[in-house]
Parts: C-alpha cells; structure tokens; sequence
C-alpha cells in the first residue's frame, strides 16, 4: 500500500454517514479528476470511508465535486497537500518499530477517520516523532486514533499540533503522552 500512495503528493479524503451515497460520491470524486482511489471502505457504524490522492489541483477538485455530491451525508472532509509520507506507512500498519525505541508514547483519539489523518500529518510535520500508526473507525464505533513515539518533547509537541488541528474541526476526544512506557504497549510493533 505504501508505494501506491507515496506517489502522490497531495491526499483527500471524505468521511460519509451514508454507505450507498459514499458509492455515489466515490464514483464522482473519480470522474471530477484526475486521483488516484487510495482507500475506499464502510466503516464502523454505517459509515463510508474515502482517500483519494494525487495532484493538489486534481484532488481540491475532486474533494470539492465528492462534498457537493454527498448532500447532508458528509461527515468531515479534508484536503492536505504535500501530505508527510510517513502517513502513508503508517495507515498501511507497515511500521516496525526496534525494542527499547520508545521514550515516549503520543496518542491523538478523534471522533471520525477523516480528522485523524489531519491529525496525523500534523504531528509528525511538527515534531520528530515516529508515526507508527493510524487507526481508521474500523471496531472503534467510528473512532480514529494514531498513535507516534519519540522523546518526550518531542511526543508532546506532535501530540499538541495533532490535537489542535482535531479541536479545530471539533472532533478531539482525547490527547495523551505517555512517558517511559511499558514496552508491552508495543508489543505488536517490535
């Protein structure tokens, strides 16, 4: 997954609370540019899930047709260009991280899948943390949450820019650092 989606520089995606309108809406996103469909899915509550990517102008373009075509469905959207390829790797579960990395743990909860991505980007762009993961509203009732390590100053600094983009769109359920933690939370990583 890695591959397909670093070839863009530019990702958008909408997140919608109708399944069949999120087909509709995929289907004219795809017709409105030039983008390539880089996640397409239903999530948890009845949800439906879009990332598109490719050139700023193609994807503001087909972001812009997919919210004109969802009606009231639309449930947060959101254009990032020049997205941190690191995103990616970590949407695609792909990061390994080495035993005894950790100083610290960032997590950014958020109340959609779109708002996580955001928020994401930000942190990593703001910090240097190791993105490691990227949760989207699958078994979380429509939750997202990513999760980074790195310093201390350095996982609050990208837990504080993450959950600020997040408050903003007014979807922060939760922001935590933890400090020194237990390499068992990283079980699934190492």
């Amino acid at each position: 997954m890695r591959n397909k989606m670093a070839a863009n520089n530019s990702i958008g995606a909408i997140e919608l609370s109708s399944i069949g309108i999120g087909y509709r809406v995929q289907d004219e996103m795809l017709k409105a540019a030039s983008v390539r469909l880089l996640i397409a899915r239903t999530i948890c509550s009845g949800k439906y899930f879009i990332i598109i990517g490719g050139p700023v102008s193609d994807v503001t373009s087909a972001v812009n047709a997919g919210v004109k075509a969802s009606g009231e469905a639309v449930i947060d959207s959101l254009i990032i260009p020049n997205v941190h390829e690191s995103v990616f790797e970590a949407l695609g579960q792909s990061v390994v991280l080495a035993a005894g990395q950790a100083e610290a743990l960032g997590i950014i909860e958020t109340f959609s899948g779109v708002s996580v991505i955001a928020a994401a980007d930000a942190a990593v762009k703001a910090a240097r943390v190791t993105l490691f993961r990227i949760h989207v509203a699958m078994a979380l009732g429509g939750k997202g949450f990513c999760l980074m390590t790195g310093t201390v100053a350095d996982c609050r600094a990208g837990v504080q820019a993450g959950a600020a983009e997040v408050r903003r769109r007014g979807l922060l359920v939760s922001e935590i650092v933890i400090p020194r933690p237990s390499e068992q939370l990283f079980s699934e990583y190492i």
